[in-house]
């Protein structure tokens, strides 16, 4: 569906509503005027008029459809086509959600293609649509506008796997004999999923920041400079999370390790206690009728404390060990 759809002009916005062949007949006059339309998870019939009228390339065309592409900047003839990957982090559920935005850059237009709920582009629109000194730069403006919002929404995303490491490591070091196998693989995947996001957006970022396009203003680069220096920041932070987590995996292993190795020394200790009392009443219980002691009446008392004696005092040694 199309979300928005607007002709700028002179570094300002068209009043009033546009329709789409309005648009077109805007970016086909003395190349003035730009035009910008937004499309929220359209279908292929939806994207087709559009896909027509700016010569989308069809394999393109395809990606912006069905999604689940790798962040990625690909150049069909006098189109730039860019993939970025969305993140926003849910506190309720302590998870990560990720969405698609696809942009198609051209000469006199930029159609974005947005899947999933993260990083809204309204705002973005709203807030670019203030700085009339970029929207003279052309489609590049929208641009950078977006992959600026995309790259600083990974801000809170990296905050909030930076705290649930944080309680994954007290939980592991806790004396609570806790076992977050589990949810450490699932932090893991979550990172793995925002390193995906982050990394091959280095890259395209760094072609956009150099100037390699004449699509793109000159006066922009500085700005993608910033958007390529953010992303740096996050995608280091990143793969800091990937390392801390094998840290912790393997601790937690040798944490495992460590509890299973005491378990068995206590079983061994309380086996060798409880296996005094049982040797004696074994021996005892044998009914032969020549036994020593057993017309002593002190026999059955004489015993008894010889089997306390001898525990207790396997109990204080394995204590002092500290197998108990």
């Amino acid at each position: 569906m199309i979300v928005d759809c607007a002709v700028y002009e002179g570094g300002a916005r068209r009043a009033g509503g546009v329709e789409l062949d309005d648009a077109y007949d805007a970016c086909r006059s003395d190349g003035s005027a730009w035009v910008w339309i937004g499309l929220y998870e359209p279908g292929a019939d939806e994207f087709d008029s559009v896909a027509r009228e700016f010569e989308l390339h069809e394999l393109a065309v395809e990606d912006a459809i069905h999604a689940h592409q790798r962040p990625k900047l690909e150049v069909y003839g006098d189109t730039l086509f860019i993939v970025l990957k969305t993140a926003r982090y849910i506190q309720e559920t302590e998870k990560v959600e990720f969405g698609e935005i696809l942009l198609f850059v051209g000469r006199g237009f930029i159609v974005s293609v947005r899947h999933g709920v993260a990083s809204d582009l309204h705002p973005v629109r709203l807030k670019v649509e203030k700085r009339p000194d970029l929207l003279r730069c052309g489609p590049g403006a929208v641009l950078h506008a977006i992959l600026d919002r995309v790259v600083d929404d990974y801000a809170p995303v990296c905050a909030g796997v930076e705290d649930d490491v944080e309680e994954l490591e007290q939980e592991i070091f806790s004396p609570a004999r806790t076992n977050p196998t589990q949810r450490i693989y699932e932090l893991k995947s979550e990172v793995l999923d925002l390193h995906r996001a982050t990394s091959p957006l280095i890259g395209p970022l760094q072609r956009l920041a150099v100037g390699e396009f004449d699509l793109i203003h000159h006066d922009l680069r500085e700005y993608f400079r910033d958007v390529y220096d953010h992303a740096v920041r996050s995608d280091e932070l990143v793969e800091n999370f990937r390392e801390l987590l094998n840290g912790i995996l393997e601790a937690n292993l040798a944490q495992v390790s460590v509890r299973q190795n005491d378990d068995m020394r206590k079983i061994t200790a309380w086996a060798a206690i409880a296996a005094i009392p049982t040797v004696v009443g074994a021996i005892y219980g044998m009914n032969f009728r020549n036994m020593p002691e057993l017309k002593w009446d002190l026999g059955y008392p004489m015993a008894i404390a010889l089997m306390l004696v001898v525990c207790i005092g396997l109990y204080r040694s394995f204590k002092r060990a500290g197998w108990l």
